[in-house]
């Protein structure tokens, strides 16, 4: 290059050194490169690292060259130091790109194939989370998605780019974008965004008819958690239209902490979601009791994963069995106990009313009169808003179920409550697996009257509620 590749207008006492290294200046690299791995390396999936180990042989071999030309130079007239750097430089150069051209175009070749037959997909947010999302789905060579517009309510990034891929405009531009773009999927990644902005733009969204997914929550992206794989579905919760019910957490902690708890139908959903919340509250031992052994078993090893420290109890048993639960209170003599175990399905009981008596109502006697003997000091039990002027059997059961620790509370030192639920999003039993499913098959969907009105709450907000229920229970109340 210094003399325009004219190699023949080269002095020879620079080229005579030059070709009397070049052997060994070969085989010195190749030992370089074979130390650093270079021949190793599967460079379809070439990173930081093999570019940080390419650039180090090569300086290195241009070090080499240089020192060694040192003892081939003639008339004591060393190569030019342009040589040097030149010499490096062009070495960097065309390793870079045979290997990492490869990459590239190997890259390029998926992506279009990938293309294709790709997802289009419209990101919601251009904030860190959306351009996290971004980069990932744009840098994965086997991503099904193909990312075509963004939104965002900010006016200041209309117009600009994130990784290539143009902000249109605010939530206005949502229905427009859509039908422009070809939109499928549409990614909601506004994890600080609170329920009621994300109720407003599920309004929107669902005109669209549009595949939606969300990011969960804001804690995933103080701790650096925001990936794909953190992508969930819209789910019902995300419907409900308020903010969750916050409950008074330190009355809870020093009502709970340090205490012996029996949860019985604790592999159920309401069951499984208080042993969750116990369990976070430090009890002195948790006691789950479920019929079912396969419930049993996931909430066992939810909870050895959760709180390894935890004191943990599961055992398999029936309320309906005097002997077996007399042996769990005199065994472990429990200070709280959360009787969640209960039939609650409305149409089968009607079907088994026997079934709802023996369950419901003597199986509540049964865990009553238990923990009032072996001197628990709260029992809390799990209702419904249907043992209200009972229409059903199961709501007369569960009407029955209050008389009865209504009574047991007068006789007793126990502190006796009841804690009536609605509807409660996700719970085994609620209507809102039955609505789901109806949507999916392509409806009807069935209600019970036009003009009923029905008010939901998620299981952590129900179950978070019986807690506080019990830490203010004085007995004999049934909160509502």
């Amino acid at each position: 290059m210094r003399y325009e590749f004219h190699i023949g207008e080269v002095p020879p006492h620079f080229l005579t050194p030059v070709e009397q290294f070049l052997p060994i200046n070969v085989l010195l690299t190749l030992l370089l490169f074979f130390v650093f791995r270079l021949y190793h390396s599967l460079w379809a999936y070439a990173g930081e690292n093999e570019l940080q180990n390419l650039v180090v042989a090569c300086v290195l071999s241009g070090v080499i060259n240089g020192v060694g030309l040192q003892f081939f130079k003639i008339h004591t007239i060393a190569v030019p130091q342009s040589y040097y750097f030149l010499y490096t430089f062009l070495l960097i150069t065309f390793i870079f790109v045979s290997r990492f051209s490869y990459r590239y175009f190997r890259s390029m070749k998926h992506r279009q194939e990938n293309k294709d037959n790709a997802i289009a997909v419209m990101i919601i947010g251009a904030g860190e989370a959306g351009n996290t999302i971004i980069k990932e789905l744009t840098n994965s060579n086997y991503s099904t998605m193909s990312i075509r517009c963004i939104i965002d309510d900010d006016p200041n990034k209309w117009g600009r780019y994130i990784q290539g891929i143009r902000v249109v405009g605010g939530r206005d531009k949502i229905a427009e974008s859509v039908d422009l773009y070809g939109i499928d999927e549409i990614i909601i990644a506004i994890p600080s965004a609170s329920r009621e902005q994300i109720s407003s733009l599920l309004e929107i969204c669902k005109e669209t008819n549009c595949k939606l997914k969300q990011l969960p929550g804001v804690y995933q992206l103080v701790n650096g958690e925001v990936n794909v794989s953190k992508l969930r579905e819209v789910e019902i919760e995300d419907l409900l239209g308020r903010e969750p019910i916050q409950v008074d957490i330190n009355s809870i902690l020093g009502y709970v902490s340090g205490k012996v708890v029996l949860v019985t139908g604790g592999g159920g959903s309401i069951g499984s979601e208080l042993c969750r919340q116990i369990a976070s509250h430090n009890p002195k031992q948790l006691i789950v009791l479920d019929i079912y052994e396969n419930n049993a078993y996931d909430i066992q090893q939810e909870l050895k994963v959760s709180h390894p420290e935890l004191d943990l109890e599961v055992l398999i048993g029936s309320v309906r069995n005097t002997r077996r639960i007399n042996w769990i209170f005199e065994k472990y003599r429990p200070e709280i106990v959360y009787h969640a175990a209960a039939h609650k399905h409305v149409p089968l009981m009607e079907d088994s009313p026997n079934e709802a008596i023996k369950n419901n109502v003597f199986g509540t006697w049964k865990t009553g009169l238990a923990a009032a003997t072996s001197g628990a000091r709260r029992f809390v039990l799990i209702s419904t808003d249907k043992a209200v002027n009972p229409t059903n059997v199961m709501g007369a059961s569960k009407r029955i179920c209050e008389m009865i620790i209504q009574t047991l509370n007068r006789h007793y030192d126990t502190e006796f409550v009841a804690v009536r639920f609605g509807n409660v999003l996700g719970s085994n039993g609620s209507v809102i697996p039955l609505f789901k499913k109806q949507i999916a098959e392509g409806g009807p969907v069935t209600v019970t009257d036009p003009r009923i009105i029905r008010y939901f709450m998620t299981i952590q907000e129900a179950v978070s509620l019986v807690l506080q229920a019990g830490a203010y229970a004085r007995g004999g109340e049934i909160f509502v």
